[in-house]
């Protein structure tokens, strides 16, 4: 059986790929239209919409997706979402399952040309794209984004292992940029989130994709960065998103 759904996996993946780009190739108007004509509100409507499809399309591999949130997250406040980090894959259930709660991305700059639809809404969706390799441009960047939240109560999505856990194993987390956030965010709530089974999408790199992944997502109890020192917070939230991974 797992020869014959290896087999498949080769054409679905083709047609997966083949939906894909049609819709990267469809929303980067449609959000031009949005962001320019009608602003932000509208913009946001059609990335959500596009992060939505994106998850139908990655059904045409069979995949499922399992979404627990233990939580009643506070609206009208600015949130930062900490999560580990195991591939691509992660973003779009975090954009549309947390939609409400306006996620923006800390992406790398490199991301922020050239690839349509997804360059777009970095540059104009209120994301903030960091030079890895200038460290007082991406502590610039990072500041003014821990302002930004605050002063639109939006959520900022942070993966603070860096890069992409290849196998499903969490790394180590960086508090650079954690810190910088708390920093500036002060009043926040931190959102932890637990995201599994995400990696086996590329667990023979970008082609062929597996089929019947079931990718879960688990959101922990919100926690309020000024009830902890820094550091007892980034330690509970190790602990917290570390401790739901699953490797199997």
């Amino acid at each position: 059986m797992k020869k014959i759904l290896h087999v498949l996996s080769y054409p679905l993946t083709v047609l997966f790929y083949l939906f894909f780009t049609l819709g990267m190739l469809f929303f980067h108007p449609v959000q031009w239209i949005c962001f320019n004509v009608f602003g932000y509100q509208a913009h946001k409507k059609s990335v959500d919409y596009f992060n939505w499809y994106i998850l139908r399309c990655l059904s045409i591999l069979g995949t499922s997706f399992d979404i627990t949130i233990h939580t009643s997250i506070p609206n009208n406040v600015p949130l930062i979402i900490v999560s580990n980090h195991q591939s691509m894959w992660d973003i779009p259930p975090l954009i549309w399952y947390l939609r409400k709660y306006h996620p923006k991305f800390i992406s790398k700059i490199e991301l922020g040309k050239g690839i349509p639809s997804i360059s777009y809404n970095l540059r104009h969706g209120g994301s903030v794209l960091i030079d890895r390799k200038n460290k007082e441009q991406a502590l610039t960047e990072m500041t003014k984004f821990g302002k930004y939240l605050v002063r639109f109560n939006r959520s900022g999505v942070i993966f603070p292992e860096g890069t992409r856990s290849r196998d499903g194993h969490p790394k180590p987390f960086r508090v650079t940029g954690m810190l910088t956030l708390f920093k500036n965010a002060p009043d926040a709530y931190v959102l932890p989130v637990t995201i599994n089974n995400s990696w086996k999408l590329q667990r023979y790199g970008m082609f062929p994709m597996p089929l019947g992944v079931k990718l879960e997502m688990t959101v922990h109890p919100t926690l309020k960065i000024s009830d902890f020192t820094h550091e007892e917070l980034i330690n509970k939230l190790e602990i917290q998103i570390k401790s739901g991974v699953v490797v199997a």
